[in-house]
């Protein structure tokens, strides 16, 4: 048990976080600045592993002109919202933390915690400063009452405690995430660094989740099952695979169907699935016996089956991370780099979106992200040719569907398996370079 004066901001946001995101279940997602990941903190004292256990995963994300502590994704009680939250989608949550630094407990400064979690909510839906409860002063309370800042204290007994509960602000959802353009003058993209958060937040987000399968018609057929009479999960196993939990959640992944009512259900795109199967076929059945032949393929889809091969790309590219990649490997040919391996596509992303990049190739152990990463969220080379530091859902799996939609020219591999300088992401048709 910590005394109230040795309450560092690690350990704050520790705390916090332990009791403001006990899961990062359904709709839910939370990153650690990566300040929070080095081994010691701003006066020198270490940072106790626990904590940094309890903080993982880490990231650097932008949000508003500052980097919070902590940025979340997920549903808040009325015990922490002023007035009930309008709209079916959680907020984006920014956190600052406030602790001890050794000198005293004149030390903490909780009212620059509130305006610097005020700058935060020109993209944020609520934000909050947590510091430790006997260091919050009523003026302090008084300022982020204005400025709709909620306040939580954390005791010596780590009970969190809301002192101000700040009001939602805007009306974000988590829709297709990575909207971006390149300016016209600097060749800069832009793009929300948060919404990456709001992606891993979603049933499409990769963390703690994997596709599972690699070959993608083990996903186009399972609107096919959904829709066709008598149970899915026979159909499934019967004309296509037998892992049929992996392959419902592929489908989900990619935005088929929809599992939150317990049993999936077509989404507007398996919808357009459902429908095309018929133009090819005549019939539901019909399309998923014809799914038999593709078994155990291991021959690119849209060569042995051009017409879903295509239907592949469609979807494929509705996924959020799709076009974003592919734009930006077009953008790579452009500038004389067809062929980039691994560490090259990520160095390069980095630049455009960090916390993207991070988000999606780099996995969320407190171990990995804290070697590859810098306290100010940059990119150590040296890491990045280690292969088990990467996110298998995406050297992996969505590669391997990207290939067999005709989009790369490789096949992605297990980061156990991986030689990131070897690994190619080369479009298979890209664009003649552009004027």
């Amino acid at each position: 048990m910590s005394s109230a004066a040795s309450l560092t901001e690690p350990d704050v946001l520790a705390r916090t976080k332990a009791q403001l995101f006990p899961d990062s279940g359904e709709d839910a997602y939370v990153v650690a600045d990566t300040q929070f990941a080095q081994e010691r903190w701003v006066d020198d004292r270490p940072i106790d592993a626990a904590v940094k256990a309890t903080l993982a995963p880490f990231n650097h994300v932008k949000v508003g002109s500052g980097y919070p502590d902590l940025v979340g994704v997920r549903h808040l009680g009325n015990d922490l919202l002023a007035v009930d939250r309008l709209g079916e989608d959680p907020p984006l949550i920014a956190i600052e933390a406030k602790g001890h630094t050794g000198r005293g407990g004149v030390d903490v400064d909780v009212e620059r915690g509130i305006v610097q979690a005020h700058d935060r909510l020109d993209e944020a839906n609520v934000a909050y400063v947590t510091a430790p409860t006997g260091a919050i002063t009523q003026s302090a309370q008084t300022l982020a009452r204005e400025l709709n800042v909620g306040v939580l204290g954390v005791g010596a007994d780590d009970e969190l405690t809301v002192l101000e509960r700040p009001r939602v602000v805007g009306n974000r959802t988590t829709g297709t995430p990575f909207v971006f353009e390149r300016s016209r003058v600097t060749g800069t993209r832009s793009t929300g660094e948060a919404a990456a958060i709001r992606f891993q937040a979603s049933a499409q987000g990769v963390a703690d989740r994997n596709f599972g399968l690699n070959h993608p018609k083990n996903y186009l057929a399972v609107p096919l099952a959904v829709f066709h009479d008598g149970p899915t999960r026979d159909h499934v196993a019967d004309h296509v695979v037998g892992a049929v939990d992996s392959a419902i959640r592929g489908a989900v992944f990619l935005g088929l169907v929809d599992d939150t009512s317990g049993e999936p259900r077509l989404t507007r795109l398996g919808e357009e699935v459902v429908r095309f199967a018929i133009r090819e076929h005549h019939a539901v059945e019909d399309a998923l016996v014809a799914f038999e032949q593709w078994r155990r393929s291991r021959k690119r889809f849209i060569d042995v089956a051009p017409a879903w091969g295509e239907m592949t790309r469609r979807v494929v590219f509705a996924y959020p991370a799709t076009q974003l990649l592919v734009e930006e490997l077009q953008q790579m040919h452009d500038d004389g780099i067809p062929a980039p391996s691994l560490v090259d596509l990520v160095e390069w992303l980095h630049v455009q979106h960090p916390t993207f990049t991070v988000e999606l190739f780099l996995r969320g152990d407190d171990d990995v992200r804290a070697r590859a990463l810098t306290g100010d969220g940059d990119l150590r080379p040296a890491v990045l040719e280690e292969g088990a530091i990467y996110h298998s859902p995406t050297v992996f799996q969505l590669k391997a569907i990207l290939y067999h939609a005709g989009i790369l020219t490789e096949r992605g591999a297990e980061p156990s398996n991986l030689d990131p300088n070897s690994d190619e992401w080369r479009l298979r048709e890209p664009l003649p370079a552009r004027r």
